[in-house]
């Protein structure tokens, strides 16, 4: 097995990876808008109302904004300090990794899950463009960590935590986090032929305790929806948010009422699956295929050596969102998880009964998934954007050379295997946060404009836009939201400042507004990227311009 030397060490450069995506600026628009959400809360010291600009924002639970709004409150209004909730949660995920691939394997499969699952690709991106699914799959691997526990130990501890991580994920993202948690479970319970871990007193301390750690996240609803059903939402009066949270919310996910549809493809997931769990993708599909072909084999009869948990969950989390009809590649993330324990325990396999010829595949496989990983990096760092600063050559040289030599070290082919593929998570991500990600969102124009604000001194309550369009970036590095406004509404005002388009700017020209400054900034939404974009040749043509002017 993998030594601890080793072990740590690769954990510290996945930790270090980490830290570098720290610091970059927001992505627009999911991470800028919650930051700003909580920035909001903090600012004000109202911590029962969400607002999304200037409407009320019945969507998504308050655990995710009350996480960010304290981290605020203690180190500033930063945007490291937005995603230091969602990195400890991520590493809370991994942690709990490793206590499931513990509990229903052993100590090497444990800690090999928590390194698969901090090293594929969607969780290392969600703690980078931070969204809430960072703090739900946390604690939702937490709870079925502790539940799995308690079904095999019947340990009242286990859980009362395994309830209060259940309460904690269903405070970030609602009914979705009872159904994670709940699904593999159940598995697990008609797997092992536990049912009789029902009926015990010991549910009803942790239906208790569920309640108890949802009973802020209720209230907050309570009183800022039930208490005021004269409030519009979303072209309804009357709106109970607690009804909402425990009924209306998934239904409206699964129908795309309320949020609109944008897929009705169900292999959306299957073939989003074969990146967002790279560089593991390959030996995720193979664990998934020889377990579904064991346990036909056994015709799913119980035997101590293998488990149900990961596998049922992982199909009925699958079937399950593949039906909604809005979706987007991080609802994936609930199930890395699983995945990442599956896949621990099918290397592990290979490790223990000496399965060369199997190992050797993968080997090749993983050899394979390095090498495109380091022509993407090529053509990143001497395409897409030309490396400047030749302190990328360092480590991006010292990554290279790592790689070179634990792919040429003379050992055991699953040592290989693993720190191959953890080298090509490193080599991916260290060139997108220190080079991609900073370069990319000089291409995002309100952070751009926001530094433009600060360098000239600019009066940040003076600063208006024409266009309901959000602009998350410049509201949060501004600490504080541009006023929405109408040229009508401005036709009388001096010595402002204007958000506008080049469309706006125009019909500003052509009414007969005069300025006196004015500082423009390329504007590409950036979470969508295309070829066009990211050809240095092409991208000028879908590249558009936002503009910041002083009519005095």
């Amino acid at each position: 097995m993998i030594s601890n030397i080793r072990y740590w060490f690769l954990l510290f450069l996945v930790l270090l990876v980490y830290i570098a995506g720290m610091f970059a600026t927001l992505f627009e628009n999911d991470s800028a808008q919650f930051a700003t959400m909580a920035m909001r809360m903090a600012q004000e010291n109202d911590f029962l109302n969400l607002y999304k600009g200037p409407e009320e924002y019945l969507d998504k639970p308050h655990m995710h904004y009350w996480l960010a709004a304290l981290s605020f409150k203690i180190f500033g209004i930063f945007d490291w300090a937005y995603r230091l909730p969602a990195i400890l949660a991520i590493l809370f995920g991994g942690y709990s990794c490793y206590g499931l691939g513990s509990l229903l394997y052993n100590n090497n499969t444990g800690k090999l899950a928590a390194l698969i699952f901090l090293t594929c690709q969607t969780i290392v991106l969600s703690v980078i463009d931070v969204r809430t699914d960072a703090v739900l799959t946390g604690f939702a691997i937490f709870s079925i960590w502790q539940l799995a526990a308690y079904i095999e130990t019947r340990s009242v501890k286990n859980i009362i935590l395994g309830a209060f991580g259940a309460g904690v994920a269903f405070s970030t993202k609602g009914q979705i986090a009872l159904v994670v948690i709940g699904l593999p479970i159940l598995c697990h319970l008609a797997y092992t032929r536990k049912w009789i871990r029902l009926l015990n007193w010991k549910v009803l301390i942790a239906l208790l305790v569920f309640s108890i750690a949802i009973t802020p996240m209720l209230y907050a609803y309570y009183h800022q929806f039930d208490l005021h059903p004269e409030k519009i939402i979303r072209g309804r009066g009357e709106r109970s948010g607690i009804f909402f949270i425990f009924w209306e919310q998934s239904f409206e996910r699964m129908s795309g009422e309320g949020i609109g549809k944008n897929s009705s493809d169900y292999f959306f997931f299957f073939h989003t699956f074969l990146w967002v769990f790279l560089p593991w993708t390959v030996i995720g599909l193979f664990a998934l295929c020889s377990r579904i072909k064991t346990l036909v084999k056994l015709r799913f009869a119980f035997k101590p050596n293998y488990e149900f948990l990961t596998l049922g969950g992982i199909i009925l989390i699958f079937i399950l969102i593949s039906f909604a009809q809005f979706k987007l590649p991080h609802y994936l993330n609930i199930t890395m998880p699983l995945f990442s324990v599956l896949s621990a325990s099918y290397l592990y396999s290979l490790y223990r009964f000496t399965k060369r010829k199997t190992i050797k595949w993968v080997l090749g496989i993983q050899y394979f998934v390095l090498a495109v990983v380091f022509v993407a990096s090529v053509l990143i760092c001497f395409f897409v954007f030309k490396f400047e600063n030749p302190l990328n050559y360092i480590w991006t040289t010292a990554l290279i050379l790592l790689a070179i030599f634990y792919s040429l070290k003379q050992e055991e082919y699953y040592l290989r295997i693993i720190t191959v593929s953890v080298i090509s998570s490193l080599l991916l991500n260290a060139v997108l946060n220190f080079h991609f990600y900073p370069n990319l969102l000089t291409y995002q124009a309100g952070s751009e404009m926001a530094k433009v604000v600060a360098e000239n001194d600019i009066p940040v309550d003076r600063i208006y836009k024409l266009s309901e369009r959000y602009t998350w970036a410049l509201d949060f590095y501004n600490r504080r939201p541009v006023i929405l406004s109408s040229i009508k509404d401005i036709q009388n005002k001096r010595n402002i400042w204007v958000y506008a388009t080049s469309m706006e700017l125009r019909e500003l020209n052509n009414l007969g507004f005069d300025w006196d400054r004015q500082f423009t900034k390329d504007q590409f939404r950036i979470t969508r990227l295309q070829g066009k974009f990211l050809d240095p040749s092409t991208r000028k043509k879908v590249v558009e311009k936002m503009h910041l002017i002083h009519i005095y």
